[in-house]
């Protein structure tokens, strides 16, 4: 059901989305599923409804048609650009030089050949001395800078996704952020901003942007409210 509700939405929104990935479930319905949604802003909007959702209704799979409580855990994650292009612009830097220790010919202890390069951002410090030129010392140890800089990415954008896996993670079943009831009444509330929406058809056939609009000015506002306090629905 929230499969098919968020790719209403990016029909709606004109997003192009595309189904990644589908795990059926042991007796009906799905384990989980992966959707790419392309468009502008599209995470902007998608990681307000990142949390658990719970649906109460009279289960189409129970013969005695008793009430169930559901859960599913919804996760929105921005995709990364794996492309680093490292950019060293000169005043990042600090470059010295000072004269080559150890043999090497008759300049190498003469003249500053030597470079060494300080980038100021990051405290990366990175010097040459090889070779008889100081152009050349400084070509390499640029290309040394680049590699440490690039180094230093990769592991900022792993951190970042360990970050977001804890996250992930903290998700629990106690934690929802919005419940949709279609028995014995119907209505969809969110917990977070205590907005919600009787016509529980609309909102399933794509109709989110009153919930999302809700809480990015509830977020704006600092008046977020705990995803916990769902008490009231049980």
């Amino acid at each position: 059901m929230l499969l098919r509700m968020y790719l209403r939405w990016a029909e709606r929104k004109g997003f192009r989305a595309t189904v990644m990935d589908l795990t059926p479930g042991e007796g009906a319905g799905l384990k989980s599923a992966t959707v790419r949604v392309e468009g502008e802003n599209a995470f902007g909007y998608l990681f307000t409804e990142s949390g658990v959702h719970r649906l109460i209704r009279i289960s189409p799979f129970d013969q005695a048609a008793r009430r169930h409580t559901s859960f599913a855990s919804v996760f929105a994650i921005p995709e990364v650009d794996d492309r680093i292009d490292i950019v060293v612009k000169p005043e990042e830097v600090r470059i010295d030089t000072f004269r080559a220790g150890g043999a090497g010919g008759q300049n190498v202890n003469k003249v500053e050949t030597a470079v060494r390069i300080t980038h100021l951002a990051s405290g990366i410090v990175v010097q040459c001395q090889n070779e008889r030129s100081q152009h050349k010392n400084r070509e390499l140890a640029m290309k040394h800078l680049k590699s440490r800089l690039y180094e230093l990415e990769i592991e900022k954008r792993q951190a970042e996704t360990r970050k977001m896996d804890e996250t992930k993670r903290d998700i629990s079943f106690g934690s929802q952020i919005r419940t949709y009831t279609l028995q014995p009444y119907r209505l969809i509330k969110d917990h977070r901003t205590k907005f919600e929406m009787g016509d529980v058809d609309r909102v399933l056939d794509g109709d989110l942007d009153p919930f999302i609009r809700n809480y990015l000015l509830s977020r704006r506002k600092g008046t977020l409210g705990s995803a916990a306090e769902a008490g009231d629905d049980s």
